[in-house]
């Protein structure tokens, strides 16, 4: 009987004993092909690539891709005036914004708490509601309004690099109530200052 040998082209003897001529015992050879394949399934797999990092880049924003809900409803005085005031407190709650949303109610507002004072600067990426948005320092004084357009990505920057708050509203509401720059915004619970100092 005649055996192929793999990878030679040549066929070996086999003797009745049960051996080639010429080489190792014929159980001997098979022993060492399973071995050879089963050690070659016990290798580990390649790892997989780590994730790609966290961006907030274009191609990965920080913004939600939607309106946000559920954002802390407080009552707010912006001067004399009374505002339900949805709360904009995290990264990615601040980043969101009024994005995405079809219409503001005449005192509803939203206001944007940052941990610390800086040049804010707004646009209206995402955003249909035409707004006005008063730049708020520390002490909860307005020191700017701007009227903001519809999806106009350019920034409305402050002139000042003391704006840790911003209230955002209705379009020309400030005008409709008579609040203007030096108004006091503050909480019922006291000044922004102190409300958020204890968050």
């Amino acid at each position: 009987m005649q055996l192929a040998v793999r990878g030679t082209g040549r066929a070996a003897r086999v003797k009745p004993e049960g051996r080639r001529t010429g080489g190792l015992p014929a159980t001997a050879t098979l022993l060492a092909l399973l071995v050879l394949t089963v050690l070659a399934g016990c290798r580990k797999p390649a790892a997989p690539p780590p994730p790609p990092p966290v961006s907030t880049t274009e191609d990965a924003p920080l913004h939600l891709p939607h309106a946000q809900s559920n954002l802390p409803v407080v009552k707010l005085w912006a001067g004399a005036e009374e505002l339900s005031t949805e709360l904009c407190l995290t990264p990615q709650q601040l980043a969101t914004g009024m994005m995405f949303r079809t219409n503001l109610a005449e005192n509803a507002a939203m206001l944007f708490a940052f941990a610390m004072p800086h040049r804010a600067a707004f646009y209206m990426r995402n955003t249909t509601v035409p707004l006005s948005a008063a730049y708020i320092d520390p002490d909860g004084v307005i020191v700017e309004i701007h009227d903001l357009k519809p999806l106009d990505e350019t920034s409305v920057e402050a002139s000042s690099d003391r704006i840790q708050y911003v209230l955002e509203v209705k379009q020309g509401w400030f005008s409709r109530h008579n609040v203007s720059t030096g108004a006091v915004v503050r909480l019922p619970q006291g000044a922004l200052r102190e409300v958020f100092r204890r968050r």
